[in-house]
């Protein structure tokens, strides 16, 4: 399990909170500058097929400084979005956020973890989750505990990175970027050694395509499908609650 710290004995969540408390202010900063703000793409693709389902109420899980749950709470703007997050400090930055954008529009953001989610079973009628799943210090877990927030009939929507094939040139020209510039160009700005570097790490040890899919059917959810982003840079995954 890659941590971002891995000769420290703590365990990948107390870490991964320490780290993204440490880098909150420059995070989105360093996410759109990293991207070249392709991730807001990314995201509005995930709120177009969010929005043809049209859930009454939306669970941001791992929602770090609102982007996504922000994403969603435009588009729908009828529906309860909530976002939780294990990180004060990026919660921090998204309630400051949400605070602009909504004025006067309750559109809470929680402290909690993802592997325990302090919700009732089927209390959301859809579930979104923008690169996040990959710092979860158990995996099937969490993805379990979607399936279990969520009502039946209801739909998970996971947007993550994942690995272009190596076999063409724009696979090698992204890992040479990914592993090469990006860690080099993170440190510099956030301050973080070792978040940066964490990244590509963490991407790369992620089980992205048809693995994750499984993950998926065996936490129970029903047709997982996915769309790829960019010769597949990232994927959005998809399923369904029976």
């Amino acid at each position: 399990m890659i941590k971002p710290h891995n000769e420290d004995p703590t365990g990948k969540k107390e870490q991964v909170r320490e780290m993204f408390d440490s880098i909150a202010r420059r995070y989105d900063l360093l996410n759109h500058l990293l991207s070249m703000n392709i991730d807001r793409r990314w995201r509005s693709r995930v709120v177009k097929m969010l929005r043809r389902q049209a859930p009454d109420s939306v669970l941001d899980v791992a929602t770090g400084t609102g982007d996504l749950a922000i994403a969603v709470g435009r588009a729908l703007p009828g529906a309860a979005v909530t976002g939780v997050d294990l990180s004060p400090g990026m919660l921090r930055i998204g309630r400051e956020k949400v605070a602009a954008r909504f004025p006067g529009r309750n559109l809470p953001m929680l402290e909690g973890d993802a592997e325990q989610l302090p919700f009732a079973e089927g209390s959301f009628a859809a579930v979104t989750c923008g690169f996040g799943v990959r710092n979860f210090e158990n995996l099937p877990r969490g993805l379990a505990e979607m399936h279990r927030i969520l009502r039946h009939g209801g739909c998970v929507y996971i947007l993550e990175f994942s690995m272009p094939s190596p076999h063409n040139v724009l696979g090698r020209l992204y890992r040479f970027y990914f592993r090469k510039i990006l860690p080099g160009i993170g440190r510099l700005i956030s301050k973080d050694a070792r978040a940066y570097t964490y990244l590509p790490e963490s991407v790369g040890e992620f089980p992205y395509g048809e693995r994750f899919c499984t993950l998926l059917t065996e936490a129970g959810f029903a047709t997982p499908q996915m769309q790829v982003l960019m010769g597949g840079i990232a994927t959005i995954y998809t399923a369904r609650k029976p």
